[in-house]
């Protein structure tokens, strides 16, 4: 809990500017100013000083009204008495006097230059505020702040009657944190908390611009789940990096899901229960290996391990990481004469787990095959060559060829191709 008090601020929301306020020949440089609202008669001036507990901080100048030498007889109002006792008697002959480190209530001074009386008469209100605060409940949900804050009242008497009253102030109180205002209350229950430790500063203050700041450290209980991945859609299998940028956690659980297609063709049947996790993890930054082509979900759930409380957080993936379909594509044409362009008959294929390529002439004579039956992760789709149009280590005649590719799919789908390939040779 920290406890701090200020003296006049010029305060965003309130509109007042106050600077030397003058009531006939008595001035104040006051922070606010208003009129008496006596029964009836003439009105007084109230001079506001924004202060500090036990500090006086009133001050008022009297002047002559023709300019001239004069004496001065300061008096201040008895409540008990009704009348004014005596304060000061300033016999210095100047045009001017001023009296200060004045308490709060009405003044009264008597100029007099020659022949000539005037009476002015000014009330001085000395205004301040304490404040204190702490946090008394602290949980996953909301934590509760207690503030209290003392003020001086603003009280001055008619004249006419005697009757007390008091100055309206139209108090206000105000918290925020990290400059943005959070609750206008003075005790406030914050919900959804943050996940970092955050300073929280209450003002207190009032139309005339006095106030008083005080400040309390929330210590967070909670945790602010996120993560990012990289990559989030290539060919399977699809080797994905989780990086958490998770606040305040202690610890981690990752909930790798099942494809969703499968998933929503389960859901149609009656009577099919599986369980939709395919892996967890408890790694800050875990590396997820997606085997098979589909559409996957990621979750993270991280807690905060606070004396009695347990505190968690949950985040999905905004966006689904997609391991792609399998592929095939078989080129049409080739040319093996040696150029080093379209040399090679290059066969194109993704996520697919096995692939095997069987080369026939035009009277139906497999002259080569080729096949792959544990392809691996890689960055991009795959080419490779699956013939370099050799027989027996003799180049080919040119003309038509027959091809049929048998794939495997890690969708678990059956890639199947066929069809008719031109081979030409001449350079």
């Amino acid at each position: 809990m920290k406890l701090e008090q200020t003296l006049p601020l010029a305060f965003l929301l309130i509109s007042f500017s106050f600077s030397l306020t003058v009531d006939a020949q008595i001035s104040a440089d006051s922070d606010a100013s208003i009129p008496t609202e006596y029964s009836a008669g003439s009105q007084d001036q109230i001079h506001i000083f924004c202060s500090a507990p036990d500090q006086n901080a009133g001050r008022l100048t009297a002047t002559s009204a023709s300019g001239a030498g004069a004496t001065f007889e300061w008096t201040r109002y008895n409540p008990a008495t009704g009348s004014f006792d005596p304060f000061l008697s300033d016999n210095s002959g100047a045009s001017t006097s001023t009296i200060s480190n004045l308490e709060s209530g009405a003044y009264r001074v008597e100029v007099t230059s020659g022949v000539t009386t005037e009476t002015y008469t000014a009330w001085v209100m000395n205004s301040w505020y304490t404040a204190t605060a702490e946090i008394v409940e602290s949980t996953c949900d909301y934590f509760q702040i207690q503030a209290e804050f003392e003020e001086a009242p603003l009280i001055y008497y008619d004249l006419t009657t005697g009757d007390e009253r008091q100055v309206f102030k139209d108090v206000k109180t105000r918290w925020t944190a990290d400059g943005n205002q959070v609750a206008a209350v003075l005790s406030p229950q914050i919900f959804s908390p943050p996940a970092r430790d955050t300073e929280y500063t209450l003002m207190v203050y009032d139309r005339f611009e006095c106030q008083v700041i005080v400040s309390v450290l929330y210590q967070s209980v909670v945790t602010e789940a996120s993560f990012t991945a990289s990559p989030i859609e290539g060919e399977a299998p699809l080797e994905v990096s989780f990086t958490s940028t998770s606040l305040n956690a202690d610890q981690y659980e990752w909930f790798f899901f099942r494809d969703r297609d499968e998933m929503i063709l389960e859901g149609q049947d009656v009577g099919v229960v599986q369980d939709s996790i395919l892996q967890t993890a408890i790694d800050p930054n875990p590396v997820f290996i997606y085997e098979n082509s589909g559409t996957y979900q990621v979750k993270l759930v991280t807690a905060k391990f606070s004396n009695d409380l347990a505190c968690r957080d949950t985040f999905y993936l905004p966006d689904f990481i997609v391991a792609q379909t399998s592929l095939v594509e078989v080129p049409n044409v080739f040319t093996p004469n040696g150029d080093g362009v379209n040399d090679e008959f290059i066969i194109k294929y993704q996520s697919v787990r096995s692939i095997n390529v069987q080369i026939f002439n035009r009277w139906g004579k497999k002259i080569h095959s080729w096949e792959n039956n544990n392809v691996q992760g890689f960055d991009e789709t795959v080419s490779e060559s699956a013939w370099d149009g050799k027989i027996g280590g003799r180049y080919a005649s040119p003309g038509v060829y027959y091809y049929v590719v048998q794939a495997k799919g890690r969708d678990d789908q059956t890639r199947n191709a066929h069809g008719f390939f031109h081979l030409f040779r001449e350079k």
